[in-house]
């Protein structure tokens, strides 16, 4: 059987685990595919492919009024490469995919993993065109599977089948360059040191955990918080600083910026949290359990598919630092609790989130598609 052709489309500027996990799925898709990548020239994932054999375009994802050139100059890059199905990753992109297909010659195939929530009915006529020209959604979690096929009309809602990220257990550190690493990063030796992961902003949630520290050390509690991420907006980490200073607690509280990988920072965490508002998976929580760490998370979304609580990991309510500062508070003083849910953590997604295990069923879902 010959090899299908496959592109996969991200033209989001961020860099998150969303646009992360597509440059995944085309490296591991590209043993058995012939792949191509199409990207945001202005975005930040180029990186991610310059000096390797990894094919890829990338193209300068305008307003909405460009819409029509974009789709043609995609439709061209379709049709040059035979493409038969688009894997596209952000939402926003649907609509230039789709134009970007009706102009083609090929008439490819489109399957979106869907990594957002949906909370409204799509029945207008924008959205009716939109998704009747979408093959297969692919939503992370049962609960997007749910209001997928609740809020589209059933007469033009796609095919929708579950398929979870996964992450698969990198480089581990052993105990002398863990420790290099704490020196390197500023750890405190005699504190608990938690760490977040993902973008600076509000509905991250890096606020609560400020908040949940602040609450800890008047209680006594030594504990240090550890930020990687890039801000979305500097004006929003400079009010999280000015937030630190008022609470007097800057020796306690770390942003150390951007980490290209993240997976050896979480090797020398104590525990890893997971604050966002609303997170449809939660992939930083895969990871981080994937190299032996206790994780935290909000009791919403893609979390509670993840996290057994008490069992995998620890639920605090979401929102709610008070709770937050609970469950951080109950691993400092539960050493042993920490670590049977650490190992447990690790187990369940070397069975059930395991990154080579979820890019075959990937290519299976893919080299099906007639």
């Amino acid at each position: 059987m010959s090899k299908k052709n496959l592109m996969e489309l991200c033209l989001s500027p961020d860099l998150g685990g969303l646009e992360l996990y597509m440059v995944r799925s085309a490296k591991a898709l590209d043993k058995d595919m012939n792949v191509i990548s199409l990207i945001n020239s202005k975005g930040k994932l180029e990186q991610y492919y310059t000096g390797t054999t990894y094919k890829y375009e990338m193209l300068d994802k305008k307003s909405n009024l460009f819409i029509f050139s974009m789709a043609k100059k995609i439709a061209n890059i379709i049709d040059k490469n035979n493409i038969e199905i688009i894997h596209a990753h952000w939402t926003k992109d649907l609509p230039v995919v789709v134009l970007a297909k009706l102009l083609s010659t090929s008439n490819p195939k489109i399957v979106q993993t869907r990594n957002m929530t949906m909370t409204r009915f799509k029945d207008d006529f924008y959205h009716r065109w939109l998704y009747k020209n979408i093959n297969l959604l692919l939503p992370v979690t049962h609960q997007v599977k749910k209001q997928l096929e609740k809020f589209i009309p059933k007469e033009i809602c796609p095919q929708v089948e579950v398929l979870y990220m996964g992450s698969d257990k990198p480089e581990m550190l052993d105990d002398e360059k863990q420790n290099e690493l704490k020196k390197e990063l500023g750890f405190s030796k005699d504190s608990f040191n938690v760490g977040m992961v993902g973008r600076i902003n509000e509905a991250k949630g890096q606020h609560l955990l400020i908040k949940a520290v602040d609450i800890l050390l008047k209680k006594g509690f030594n504990v240090n918080a550890y930020f990687v991420g890039h801000p979305m907006k500097e004006s929003y980490l400079l009010e999280l600083k000015d937030d630190v200073k008022k609470r007097f607690i800057e020796k306690n509280i770390h942003f150390l910026g951007f980490m290209k990988n993240p997976h050896h920072f979480y090797q020398i965490c104590d525990a890893v949290v997971l604050a966002s508002k609303r997170e449809t998976f939660g992939l930083v929580l895969i990871e981080a359990m994937q190299v032996g760490s206790a994780v935290i998370g909000s009791n919403s979304g893609g979390v509670v598919e993840i996290i057994d609580d008490e069992k995998t990991g620890l639920l605090f309510e979401n929102q709610n630092a008070e709770s937050l500062a609970e469950a951080i508070q109950k691993l400092i003083e539960n050493p042993s609790l920490k670590k049977d849910m650490a190992q447990a953590g690790q187990k369940k997604c070397q069975d059930k989130f395991s990154d080579k295990k979820q890019f075959v069923k990937l290519r299976t879902i893919l080299e099906n598609m007639v």
